[in-house]
């Protein structure tokens, strides 16, 4: 028996009797993490790593029927050994791994590979079948050291001062704001943040996170001159909307991994792209799943039949995993980032 098959509510666990990111409401779902994509509001019961807990609520609901694992902590449920581990991908992200008679299966949910410091690091898992995300699974999606990025954010915004326009940097709202934070020089100037941005900021603060002080966009009066100094984060959804008038001339820019695309950045029509994912790209795919051991990979959303075929071709017992994953909190343009 399969540890993990496809259903039309989600993944599914037969001996376990239970879902892992289901798409449609289910009696006990297991979350690997808080993107709307994998969190969906509706079901009765959810498991998730304690490091989400805070996300979860703010997303679903503050009275859902939640209950958490430490990493590493393991709980039995129909025989069913189930313990979260660290994704790397953002904070509470896990990947499920399942145990029933001797059999190990791990589903990874969404993953990268470096640290960041918004989220406990990428964890190895040992397993016989590895389910695994290939968002960026072709081998041109290489990601440049985050450090590269981060100084390229900072350019970019005393370029934008010293011209006197404000830096709007359209960025997801939950995990690549917190991560740009973290990892931006906060001495350049002020900065400001989108509505839906600054409960989710604060999530990450409750956590231990170190994130620089932001405010509200919406409390700065249009003309005040600190907006010619300040970067704005705002989720892609504000893009060409009445809010982003009030900071009237601007420079804007996009942080994603797509922004490797050129004609990406061409559709999205901003002065700059950002090459900044918190997805594993080519080598990182390849690493993980080297590292679990498997001798089975199920491969699921983004470009399956690429790393499918590749997987293959190194011996490996490698299929297609039919999921509705993919569309991340604004993803707009392309499936997520």
């Amino acid at each position: 028996m399969d540890l993990v098959i496809a259903r039309p509510e989600g993944l599914y666990c037969p001996p376990g009797d239970f879902y892992i990111d289901p798409w449609r409401p289910v009696e006990r779902a297991v979350i690997t993490h808080g993107h709307g994509d994998h969190a969906r509001t509706g079901s009765a019961h959810y498991l998730a790593a304690a490091p989400g807990e805070g996300i979860l609520r703010t997303r679903l609901g503050r009275d859902i029927n939640l209950q958490t694992l430490a990493y590493g902590e393991t709980i039995d449920h129909h025989g069913v050994t189930l313990s979260f581990h660290p994704a790397g991908h953002v904070l509470g992200s896990a990947q499920v791994r399942l145990e029933y008679r001797g059999e190990v299966w791990v589903a990874s949910g969404d993953y990268k590979v470096e640290p960041d410091g918004t989220c406990d690091p990428f964890e190895p898992v040992r397993c016989h079948t590895f389910i695994t995300e290939s968002t960026f699974g072709l081998p041109i999606y290489r990601w440049q050291p985050q450090a590269e990025i981060f100084a390229g954010i900072n350019d970019w915004w005393r370029q934008n001062q010293q011209a006197g326009r404000a830096s709007v940097l359209f960025c997801y709202a939950f995990g690549k704001a917190q991560r740009i934070l973290h990892g931006i020089d906060e001495s350049i100037g002020p900065i400001l943040g989108h509505g839906s941005m600054e409960p989710l900021h604060q999530v990450y603060r409750d956590a231990g996170v170190y994130l620089p002080s932001t405010r509200y966009a919406g409390d700065v009066p249009k003309g005040d001159p600190l907006l010619r100094q300040a970067l704005v984060l705002a989720p892609p959804s504000a893009g060409g909307s009445s809010w982003i008038k009030r900071f009237g001339d601007y420079s804007d820019a996009f942080a994603s991994g797509w922004m490797l695309l050129r004609g990406t950045r061409r559709r999205r029509g901003v002065d700059r792209g950002f090459v900044l994912s918190d997805h594993a790209d080519w080598p990182g795919l390849l690493w993980a799943i080297e590292q679990t051991g498997a001798e089975r990979v199920m491969v699921t959303h983004g470009s399956v039949n690429i790393l499918v075929r590749h997987l293959r071709e190194q011996g490996l017992d490698a299929q297609a995993f039919a999921t509705e994953y993919g569309e991340e909190d604004d993803a707009v343009m392309e499936p997520s980032s």
